[in-house]
């Protein structure tokens, strides 16, 4: 969790130096706009302010935990709340492979890490990989790289999908060297 917790509160201290706008600004941006969908805030942000898609997402995200009732400010204000809900319930069991998997990553260097609602999109210039559980026993791991062969482990997507690739991961045994290598080469791609 400190590593999801370090990913996010870089990716909003970047936003706040990209755009010049504390937190604060940016959140009466969005609640000046009358706008309550999440979609129609997002691409509010994406316009107004030339946000890129995972930052003006994970902007929205937290601002409607904040400022949108879902909860206390003081409470929403932990940027674990995202992965700790997409890790609830039955699918608690699959976080050690998640942390695992970021522990490995945190050391290519950096990206930012977006959550969404089922699944963590990591980027760069453009996402080069997702995590997210799959079923309550598996994590998906997706993967941006091109001209790459297929294996048996190494799945690759139909033209369309958000990723190239995904690897079925269903225990911390699986983020093994091989693993590591394909991730590392997407996040190499995506600069």
């Amino acid at each position: 969790m400190p590593d999801f917790d370090k990913a996010l509160q870089t990716q909003l201290h970047n936003i706040q130096k990209r755009t010049g706008k504390t937190l604060k600004q940016l959140y009466a941006i969005l609640k000046k706009s009358g706008l309550e969908k999440h979609g129609e805030l997002r691409d509010l942000l994406k316009k107004e302010l030339s946000m890129g898609h995972g930052d003006a997402n994970t902007l929205v995200t937290i601002y409607r935990r904040t400022e949108g009732g879902e909860r206390s400010a003081a409470t929403a204000a932990s940027p674990g709340d995202a992965l700790n809900q997409i890790y609830a319930g039955p699918k608690a069991d699959l976080r050690p492979i998640h942390d695992k998997l970021m522990q490995a990553i945190n050391k290519f260097g950096k990206f930012e890490s977006a959550p969404k609602k089922a699944y963590v999109s990591l980027r760069r210039k453009k996402q080069f990989a997702t995590i997210g559980p799959a079923t309550k026993s598996r994590i998906d791991v997706g993967l941006n790289m091109r001209g790459v062969k297929a294996t048996e482990r190494l799945l690759e997507e139909p033209p369309g999908r958000m990723c190239q690739y995904k690897v079925k991961v269903t225990d911390s045994g699986d983020v093994n060297a091989e693993l590591i290598a394909w991730i590392k080469q997407a996040y190499e791609s995506a600069d």
